[in-house]
C-alpha cells in the first residue's frame, strides 16, 4: 500500500481526499494512497477547508495554524502540509489508526 505522507521542507506532505456534508467529521483511514477524511461542513465558502484543517489539527495534535492546505482548494483531492511533525511521527499516527479499525 502506498503511504499518503511523504516528507517536506517545512515536514510532511499528506495527500487526503474528503467526503464534504457527512453526518459527522472524522479521518476515515487510509485508501488508494490517500487519507480519507469525512467532513460534516459543505464545501462553501472554504467551511470544508477549514473543517479540514480543524480536523487534522486534532488528529495529529498539532496547532490549527501548523496545518496548510496545498494543492486542491475546490477538490476532493488535496494535498496538505503539516508543519512541525516528522515523516515517522505522521506514519505511527496512521498506523494506529488503522489498527484502530
Amino acid at each position: 500500500m502506498t503511504s499518503p505522507a511523504r516528507p517536506a521542507p517545512s515536514g510532511v506532505s499528506l495527500d487526503v481526499e474528503v467526503k464534504v456534508r457527512a453526518s459527522r467529521t472524522a479521518v476515515l483511514g487510509t485508501r488508494e494512497g490517500r487519507l480519507s477524511v469525512a467532513l460534516a461542513a459543505p464545501p462553501v465558502d472554504g467551511a470544508a477547508n477549514e473543517a479540514l484543517r480543524r480536523a487534522l489539527a486534532d488528529f495529529f495534535d498539532i496547532p490549527r495554524q501548523a496545518v496548510q492546505l496545498a494543492a486542491g482548494e475546490k477538490s476532493r483531492r488535496k494535498r496538505v502540509e503539516l508543519r512541525g511533525l516528522t515523516l515517522q511521527q505522521v506514519l505511527t499516527r496512521l498506523d494506529a489508526l488503522a489498527k484502530d479499525v
